[in-house]
């Protein structure tokens, strides 16, 4: 019986299959990054070598500038939420972990650089510090940095997660925690989740508020930061307190 063999071409009747053109990318990435440094990659593929780890098969470099699409920066993405990094396609729980984990990682080495230093001296790491920590916050975050009579970090803590707008702020609590902390004194550092920095009216009366409260206390305010994606605007440098 004769059997009909269909004709795939080529020389032995048969054609290979097209590889996908992402295949060997991740090996040549990597050997770029060891020849010429992370410093030489852009922000989309130093985000691919990231995700390479989280995603150990196919190509993510779509999924890379998405993110920063969707984000704006390296530093934007990984600040974003759990549940915000989830709402990008191809973005899981575990790999927003991980990308979460980058972020509290390099926190943590800023509140490091930071707490080795009189805090009042080295401003520009401050800045740099509390950007990194809440520039791309969603919400209004009010926190305190308690100094001690050196001028040194005792304690970086939260004290009030708010709105898209508004973060309370209550001196009876900021000053009974720089009591049980023995604080000599304190930075007030608040976000701007518009991006812009410029100090409201609001903002202005509460600063006040807690100064006066802390005078009877012994307490000294240095300053009161807020920050914005657009920088990080000072009540001192401003002449506002």
């Amino acid at each position: 019986m004769d059997v009909e063999v269909a004709d795939f071409g080529g020389p032995w009747g048969y054609i290979e299959p097209e590889k996908p053109h992402y295949l060997g990318h991740r090996d040549r990435l990597r050997d770029r990054a060891a020849a010429g440094g992370f410093a030489a990659l852009p922000d989309y593929e130093l985000l691919e070598l990231y995700l390479f780890r989280s995603l150990p098969r196919g190509d993510v470099k779509p999924l890379a500038k998405a993110l920063l699409t969707r984000f704006g920066s390296i530093t934007g993405v990984m600040a974003a939420s759990l549940s915000e990094l989830k709402s990008v396609a191809g973005i899981g729980q575990t790999v927003a972990l991980d990308l979460k984990l980058a972020h509290e990682a390099a926190v943590r080495m800023g509140r490091e650089d930071v707490a080795k230093r009189t805090v009042i001296t080295s401003s520009s790491q401050l800045h740099a510090y509390v950007r990194l920590a809440m520039a791309h916050e969603s919400r209004e975050q009010f926190r305190v940095l308690f100094l001690d009579k050196k001028n040194q970090l005792i304690a970086d803590e939260v004290m009030h997660q708010g709105t898209v707008d508004h973060a309370p702020a209550y001196p009876r609590e900021i000053l009974r925690r720089a009591l049980e902390l023995a604080a000599s004194a304190v930075i007030l550092v608040h976000n701007h989740p518009s991006g812009d920095p410029s100090p409201s009216g609001a903002d202005i009366s509460m600063t006040r508020e807690i100064i006066d409260a802390a005078k009877a206390l012994r307490i000294a305010v240095h300053d009161h930061l807020v920050v914005g994606r657009q920088g990080v605007a000072s009540f001192k440098a401003l002449g506002l307190m």
